[in-house]
């Protein structure tokens, strides 16, 4: 047979069998086959127990977690500051033991494995119990173990709620923000008309926020809405006013509305800033758009979110996690404290926590009781990330009317990797522009 005929036919098979691999592991965030040295080597078939044929091991006095990598495997990589955290909360409790098999060829034979990391569960009797393929989070490898009979709950999270709010808000509810409950200036005030009555906001952002996430038909709604003149204090229709977008002390975008050009000109000489039309404001306003529930967002306050080189943002710490949930995408989100402006950095593979910085680091979930007794979400303005559970206290005792409760980031991601894509759609819409 003419040699490169031959050559032909060896690839051929090389990419079959690569496929079959491929095909077999797809979607697994697996690195590779155990032996650094045999990459085109079809892998062995797994060795996952069957029933009645239960791998035996050493016995021990403790559980064992064997974890089989390799220090330049980027799944093993992740693996690594989780191995080292079990290692050490659950001392005298757990064995975990770490075997880099390309540093030690041959080391993964007892074991058999198929593709680097693997984790195994071991009983004290020297069973396997259970085995898996690629990254596996820390709390994913808790709740296999407690599935397994052995519950290491010693070291559990932080447990704190406020249910009831610590003093009641007493401020009459026409000064109260619609959207985000602050209180209202006058010199900023936007009013909503409905059939129901008013709606108030505190200024034109959150004008936008609400716009942004209607589902009643929009045409033409901003008729319906008027502006104080940040001069007089004399309402505007919304789209006849001229706008000054100015920037405060924090970088963050302010908006006064006047009655015309040369208005907002005079006090832009005073103040600096752009002198906009409505029309440019809008498309200013609804640039930057959550990337879980499509709210309009500033920068400056949401959650930065990275996946495959694009930025995005979570106009909330939950709803930049969920931007995981929408998009099917590992991400990474960039959060700050909501008392200290510490930087909090989530990872996330294959829809659950990869790496989480620092590992203290804890969410708020602000609730809501409703008229019924149930509880409901408080809304994107009432969630946050905090470096501790002790950050997290301070700043719910600073703010007397928040109510909810402290959950890990894992559940918090866990509560939107649980979504369907009907629910995705439809999170943080109004249904209706209607007064509280």
């Amino acid at each position: 047979m003419n040699p490169y005929a031959k050559m032909g036919i060896i690839v051929a098979l090389m990419v079959a069998v690569g496929a079959i691999v491929v095909i077999k592991h797809g979607g697994m965030p697996s690195c590779c086959p155990p032996s650094a040295a045999s990459q085109t080597e079809m892998p062995p078939a797994p060795a996952v127990p069957a029933t009645g044929d239960v791998r035996q091991y050493e016995p021990s006095t403790l559980p064992r977690l064997v974890d089989l990598g390799a220090g330049k495997c980027i799944p093993c990589k992740m693996m690594a500051p989780i191995l080292e955290q079990l290692k050490t909360e659950y001392q005298g409790k757990l064995d975990v033991i770490f075997i880099d098999v390309w540093e030690n060829p041959g080391a993964d034979k007892p074991y058999n494995i198929n593709l680097i990391p693997t984790q195994i569960f071991i009983a004290p009797t020297g069973a396997e119990l259970f085995r898996h393929e690629g990254f596996f989070s820390k709390e994913d490898i808790l709740a296999k173990w407690k599935e397994l009979g052995f519950d290491f709950a010693v070291a559990a999270t932080p447990q704190f709620s406020r249910l009831e709010p610590a003093s009641p808000d007493t401020r009459p509810k026409d000064q109260i923000c619609y959207m985000c409950e602050k209180d209202i200036a006058a010199k900023t005030l936007v009013v909503v008309k409905t059939d129901k009555g008013d709606v108030r906001l505190c200024g034109p952002h959150c004008y936008f926020i609400m716009y942004s996430c209607l589902t009643e038909d929009k045409t033409d709604f901003e008729k319906k809405v008027t502006v104080a003149d940040f001069a007089s204090g004399r309402m505007l229709p919304l789209s006849e006013a001229i706008y000054l977008q100015g920037v405060d002390a924090a970088g963050r975008p302010t908006l006064q509305a006047y009655a015309d050009a040369d208005a907002a000109k005079q006090a832009q000489q005073t103040a600096g800033g752009n002198v906009l039309s409505f029309s440019a404001l809008q498309t200013n306003e609804l640039s930057h758009r959550c990337g879980f529930c499509d709210r309009a967002c500033y920068p400056q306050d949401a959650a930065e979110v990275r996946l495959e080189g694009v930025q995005t943002w979570g106009c909330c710490s939950h709803c930049a996690l969920g931007v995981a949930a929408r998009t099917g995408k590992d991400i990474e989100v960039r959060e700050k404290d909501r008392l200290t402006g510490e930087p909090i950095v989530v990872r996330t593979l294959n829809g659950s926590i990869a790496s989480l910085e620092p590992s203290t680091a804890v969410a708020w979930f602000g609730q809501r009781k409703k008229p019924d007794g149930t509880w409901t979400s408080a809304g994107c303005f009432h969630q946050g990330f905090f470096v501790n559970a002790d950050n997290l206290r301070k700043w719910v005792e600073k703010n007397p009317h928040e109510t909810g409760k402290l959950i890990t980031i894992h559940q918090a991601l866990a509560d939107k990797m649980k979504l369907s894509p009907e629910q995705i759609q439809k999170a943080c819409k109004i249904g209706e522009c209607a007064p509280k």
